[in-house]
């Protein structure tokens, strides 16, 4: 179905009057799965959520649709995890687990770094908990595997954190490259992400209430430092490689997932990716340090490309900030939630009146299927297909050279050094679980 014409406004209307009128012309029927059931919280049941997470992200998406009710907040941050329960008037936790036994905890919102999305998120599906994971799904390809594996064993509803697919603007670009608006789409060209590098940054006292050594997880402990606590700090955690996949997965996981949208890419992935410069050694930050030096030392001149089975070729280029997608009867730019085509009329009545969507309606669509049981805008399988195309991108820059990819053994054929970064060591007792 074409989807610019399901976005229409009269058309929008139409459908809704029609379904008015078949509403009141036939007997209402309620399926089973409109019912409430252990799990499965009936259409007319308030959601009950728990958030895992609760610092700078977290707290962003406190603003939960009606549908939803915080019931619970939990950070390894003892002071965090009491001033986010009194501002949300609900119970704080400290250990994530005693929150997955509370009975009124539906669903899950988890908004850690990325370390720990993994076993939290499955943790979450054995315990019978929705999820909602902000992006990037996993540090690595293998656990983002873990996770759809998860999810779909036991039948859970798992959005990621890639707002943009609640986005009418982007819902409408990509609607115009998949239907050919812009002819045959050959090649794709935006942002070079920096990679992740790494730290030595000398030790400062652990802040009262905060158990540094579980926040490390899965990693080798390191001495605590505010420049790797916060997000993006000098230079924060989402640029160190034990903890991110840098601005490559933190970025990137929004923005090459809008590429497979348009693309009709949704759950596949390249068949080749290579880096331009040589084998990437990333830097070393000793001491507080902006990410001047480090974003553009592990990008500029590390050009990332990827070519996929129809022929379309994916460039990351230092030169733009912009999406930008050609065809052979156009080109359409996405900077943020603006597009622009040229030719103009390509979009110009798709465009008109688009309005900007909030993470609210990401919310608002991920409670409204945790009732219908279907699967959501941004389900974990695409979650894990995008979050993936971005690994291979830091993947190649660390071995230097093209790289073929088996989107569906998920392995680089043959290349036992690339296959080494499809998953890390984990510490234990953090590793994932051995079984689902």
């Amino acid at each position: 179905m074409d989807d610019l014409r399901k976005l229409s406004r009269r058309n929008f209307l139409a459908g809704g009057a029609t379904a008015a009128a078949g509403g009141l012309a036939a007997p209402h029927l309620v399926p089973a799965s409109a019912l409430a059931a252990p799990g499965r919280p009936g259409p007319n049941d308030r959601i009950g959520v728990g958030y895992i997470g609760v610092g700078r992200r977290g707290m962003q998406l406190s603003g939960l649709p009606a549908a939803g009710q915080i019931v619970g907040v939990c950070d390894i941050d003892r002071n965090r995890a009491q001033a986010a329960a009194a501002r949300l008037q609900c119970p704080p936790y400290t250990d994530y687990r005693k929150m997955l036994e509370a009975k009124d905890v539906d669903a899950v919102l988890v908004a850690t770094p990325d370390h720990w999305h993994a076993l939290v998120c499955i943790r979450a599906c054995q315990a019978g908990k929705d999820v909602y994971c902000e992006k990037p799904l996993g540090l690595t390809v293998r656990e983002g595997r873990a996770m759809l594996d998860a999810a779909r064993k036991y039948g859970r509803v798992f959005q990621v954190g890639m707002q943009r697919r609640s986005s009418s603007a982007y819902r409408i670009g990509c609607a115009l490259a998949r239907e050919g608006r812009l002819g045959k789409v050959h090649t794709v060209i935006g942002p070079n992400y920096p990679s992740p590098w790494l730290s030595k940054l000398p030790a400062q006292p652990v802040p009262d209430g905060l158990d540094w050594d579980v926040w490390c997880g899965q990693t080798e402990p390191v001495p605590f430092n505010q420049d790797i606590y916060i997000q993006r700090a000098r230079p924060g955690w989402i640029s160190l490689q034990p903890y991110s996949g840098g601005e490559m997965t933190g970025t990137g996981a929004h923005t090459l997932d809008i590429v497979h949208w348009a693309l009709g890419a949704d759950h596949t992935g390249p068949v080749e990716v290579w880096a331009e410069g040589g084998k990437l050694e990333p830097v070393v930050y000793s001491a507080p340090e902006d990410r001047n030096r480090g974003d553009a030392h592990c990008s500029r001149g590390h050009q990332v490309a990827f070519r996929y089975a129809n022929g379309v070729t994916m460039k990351l280029d230092d030169a733009t900030q912009d999406w930008v997608f050609l065809g052979d009867k156009g080109k359409m730019t996405i900077a943020n939630e603006k597009i622009t085509t040229d030719p103009p009329e390509i979009a110009a009545e798709a465009l008109k009146g688009v309005k900007k969507d909030g993470p609210a309606s990401h919310l608002q669509n991920w409670l409204d299927c945790i009732k219908s049981r279907e699967r959501p805008n941004a389900d974990v399988e695409i979650g894990h297909c995008s979050t993936t195309v971005c690994h291979l991108g830091n993947i190649a820059r660390w071995v230097g050279r093209k790289l073929r990819w088996d989107h569906e053994k998920e392995i680089f054929p043959g290349d036992d050094e690339a296959n080494g970064y499809l998953e890390r060591p984990m510490r234990k007792p953090y590793e994932l679980p051995r079984t689902l």
